[in-house]
């Protein structure tokens, strides 16, 4: 539905004339007016009101009853009062009432110091209470998860945490149980609250009584500091406040802004602070002697590292995580292709094919055709494209549903395997894994009404009527339509067939034409996956998406050619392709044949076996620098707590590479870094620190975007998909990634129970074809064109709403991963050596 229209009001609220926008709750509407009206069950992020605390009443003139402020929109004209002695006597009275068994602990209450309860106590309370019998006591505290504990003796029965359960996150674990003085919060089935979102209700909770089991106990508020920054752990690029004392991170909170997160965030971002404290992290230079790593000066591994480095400069790779910020991205393609001279780099996590050129990616970015996260909760219909967002940009996840559940949109699902979005879907449709590009071709068919819809359905292992029907839901949509698109859609055999498709269907629903609320959203494979690319961090493309004097190699192609001895050594930042790369056994190799250079917080597994010179990298709260959000916003990282005692930031570092191979360090700060980038990116021209700010700034939006490069433009003519591969007995392969697959989650106390073990998703009939049950232990193997098979366990998965003829495996796992296994077709088989 369209953002409605915004008419303002006048009204008076204890004498004051205030301008508020119609239709505005009172208890928000009196802040502009500077009235304080206390709340408790009222937070406008979980939806409509409840008026459940009563907290808020307040005396509106022509209306004989006390109103809650909460739920009763302003109107114009109207005349409020908060501080009559009517309201006086309510609100003490509310504020006894809550009082009678609530524990006055605050001393030792974790909450206290930056309690709601305990200022409104001050502020409205009575000061005294008439009660002399005992308060009733429980167990305290209960484990309402290993995150998250409850004091039930301080719960008001706000209903917010239920709330959040219910309507925002959609997990409908929280319930209240009882009735009456005998309600509690708790689980339906009385199992942990376990879900991606869960340790948002220790921010909501009002009174203490949700803790953070992490946290509980930790420090005062008086003794700690806030600081904002970036979470960099997935696309979502949430906005962080990191609580810090004694210089050391003690807990997470979400920094309030609306255009990127919503005000929430998933306990990934929430509780891997952790990992930055433990005792396996990389924290001094290590260097390769006598087979095994050890501790040596920065001098020496400098050293080191620029001989390796410029032993044979043209014949280089290099790599860059998700995480890279675009400081860190621009100095390494820096000292690469302009000081080395070696265009093979690559900054797609996790791509196994081509780059999309650049004149296709400069037609997919273009300011005109892109979305905002908020288009995605406005829009008539959005279509969900070979992504996951629970997985992939966790927080976009949370948008869609509101989007769905408060204003209607229309919600399309197009992917190979299930999503936590089906069940919301007005249209979800499957197709093979990794036959994305053919998909795309069939939706163009289908949206454009022409073309050979059933043919280009079946080679993508699709419905063809489901197809059809996706199609025309899309036709009929109306003007605001978004594609949320994963960029996995592009890391086929032939991504730019797969581009110009999705081009294609963007111009049929009129998404290139610079109509606000409408576009596409491209989902990164990794966190800054948008800002890599804009610096020109590709091997197709330059900074500002310029075209190339020559295209280098990408990640697949670096690791054949160092296989080959073409390329001797490799620069790896922020990324371990063993770990989180399909064919790990390619990449096992490559790193094996070459020298390696890496910048890491951990050592994973390739980088203990194979690396030569390994940096210690900053945690997120230690960087400084500018990430781009998937929408084109630059954000800024702001440290929060000094690096590891003898530590150096990456930036500098890679400044200090590029000196000690003979180019010249020119960037002395971080912003220094910043303002070449803002030279050599046309459409970031003049773009500082300072305007980016604590919000961000999205570069669409500035005159600077008028210096965006004209891409490939159409018509696009499309080439005949590679068809899906077909079964004949075996099982299509599909991979995916959970949010708890990554080594903060591993190496973070409190979310390693939360680390994923392999898992073999498939349907209930093919399961039963081969004689295999829910919980059983599995074996699957993938056979290669020279008669070798590769085998991994798993336990299965039975989903009723999975594909016929395939299975799907998670990467990211290490040596269980499915990046073992390089094949399109894999048999799975009931293990007898492991009963279920």
């Amino acid at each position: 539905m369209p953002r409605p229209e915004i008419n303002e009001i006048t009204f008076v609220v204890d004498g004051r004339e205030v301008v508020a926008p119609a239709g505005t709750m009172l208890a928000d509407a009196a802040k502009l007016g500077d009235v304080d009206i206390p709340v408790f069950c009222y937070e406008p992020k979980l939806g409509q009101p409840v008026g459940a605390c009563r907290m808020c009443l307040v005396e509106v003139e022509g209306i004989p009853k006390l109103q809650t402020a909460c739920s009763t929109p302003v109107r114009d004209g109207m005349v409020v009062n908060t501080e009559t002695p009517r309201v006086k006597a309510a609100q003490e009275s509310v504020v006894e009432f809550l009082l009678l068994n609530h524990p006055l602990d605050c001393p030792v209450c974790d909450k206290g110091g930056e309690c709601p309860l305990q200022d409104i106590s001050y502020g409205w309370g009575r000061g005294t209470s008439r009660t002399v019998e005992p308060k009733r006591h429980f167990e305290k505290p209960v484990e309402l998860s290993p995150l998250i504990a409850i004091d039930r003796e301080r719960c008001i029965l706000c209903y917010r945490c239920v709330r959040f359960s219910q309507e925002v996150s959609e997990d409908y674990q929280l319930i209240l149980h009882e009735r009456g003085a005998d309600t509690f919060v708790g689980t339906f089935d009385g199992h942990p609250y376990v879900a991606p979102f869960s340790g948002n209700i220790i921010e909501l909770c009002p009174v203490g009584a949700l803790t953070s089991q992490a946290y509980r106990f930790r420090a005062r508020p008086w003794d700690i500091e806030q600081s904002g920054s970036v979470c960099t752990l997935c696309p979502g690029q949430c906005n962080v406040s990191y609580t810090v004392r004694d210089d050391r991170v003690m807990r997470v909170l979400s920094r309030q802004n609306d255009a990127v997160d919503d005000g929430w965030l998933c306990d990934r971002g929430r509780f891997a602070y952790q990992s930055s404290y433990v005792d396996d992290r990389v924290t001094e230079p290590l260097l390769r002697d006598g087979g095994v790593l050890r501790p040596v000066s920065w001098e020496r591994a400098l050293a080191e590292a620029a001989r390796l480095l410029g032993k044979t400069p043209a014949g280089l790779g290099a790599l860059a995580g998700g995480a890279t910020s675009n400081e860190e991205g621009w100095l390494l393609r820096r000292l690469h292709a302009d000081v080395l001279g070696s265009r093979d780099f690559d900054s797609r996590s996790g791509a196994s094919g081509p780059a999309v050129s650049a004149g296709l990616l400069a037609a997919l970015d273009t300011p005109e055709a892109q979305a905002t996260v908020p288009d995605v909760e406005w829009a008539h219909s959005v279509l969900v494209l070979d992504s996951e967002p629970v997985d992939d940009m966790p927080i976009l996840d949370l948008r869609i549903r509101k989007g769905v559940r408060r204003h209607g949109m229309r919600l399309a699902v197009a992917t190979s395997r299930p999503s936590s979005l089906d069940s919301i879907a007005e249209q979800a449709v499957r197709f093979a894994p990794g036959a994305g590009e053919a998909f795309v071709c069939a939706l163009d068919a289908a949206v454009g009404g022409i073309g050979d819809v059933a043919g280009l359905a079946a080679a993508a292992g699709a419905d063809a009527a489901q197809v059809e029907a996706l199609g025309r839901m899309l036709r009929e949509a109306g003007e605001d339509v978004v594609i949320v698109w994963g960029e996995r859609l592009t890391h086929g055999a032939n991504p730019d067939n797969a581009a110009r498709a999705l081009l294609k269907v963007a111009g049929r629903l009129s998404l290139l034409d610079d109509h606000a609320g409408a576009g596409l959203l491209q989902v990164p494979s990794g966190a800054n996956g948008r800002g890599l690319r804009e610096i020109g961090l590709l091997p197709t493309a330059g900074p500002g998406y310029r075209e190339p004097a020559a295209v280098g190699r990408s990640a697949q192609e670096i690791a054949q050619a160092t296989i080959a001895g073409q390329i001797t050594g490799l620069h790896l930042l922020h990324v371990d392709p063993v770990q989180s790369f399909p064919e790990r056994g390619l990449w096992e190799q490559a790193l094996h044949a070459g020298a390696v250079v890496a910048h890491a917080q951990f050592l994973t597994d390739g980088l203990r076996e194979h690396a030569n010179v390994v940096f210690p990298a900053e945690a997120g709260a230690e960087k400084e620098g500018t990430v781009t959000h998937p929408d084109g916003r630059l954000q800024r990282l702001r440290p929060a707590v000094a690096r590891p005692d003898g530590a150096r930031p990456t930036w500098q570092v890679l400044s200090q590479l590029i000196a000690a191979v003979g180019g010249q360090a020119t960037a002395l700060t971080s912003m220094m870094v910043t303002s070449e980038i803002a030279e050599a990116v046309p459409f970031y021209a003049g773009i500082t620190h300072d305007e980016i700010g604590g919000f961000g700034v999205r570069w669409q939006e500035r005159e600077a975007a008028a210096a965006f490069p004209a891409g490939e433009t159409g018509p696009f003519a499309l080439e005949d998909p590679r068809p899906a591969a077909s079964p004949n007995g075996a099982l299509r392969l599909g991979r995916f990634r959970s949010v708890w697959a990554s080594p903060e989650v591993a190496h973070a106390p409190a979310l390693k129970f939360l680390a994923p073990k392999q898992r073999a998703e498939l349907n209930p009939d093919d399961a039963q074809e081969r004689g295999i049950r829910h919980g059983q232990q599995v074996t699957v193997t993938a056979t290669g064109e020279d008669g070798s098979a590769e085998t991994i366990a798993a336990v299965a998965h039975l989903r009723a709403a999975a594909p016929r003829g395939s299975v799907f495996l998670e990467s990211g796992l290490g040596a269980e991963s499915v990046d073992v296994l390089d094949a399109a077709l894999v048999h799975v088989n009931s293990d007898p050596a492991r009963p279920a």
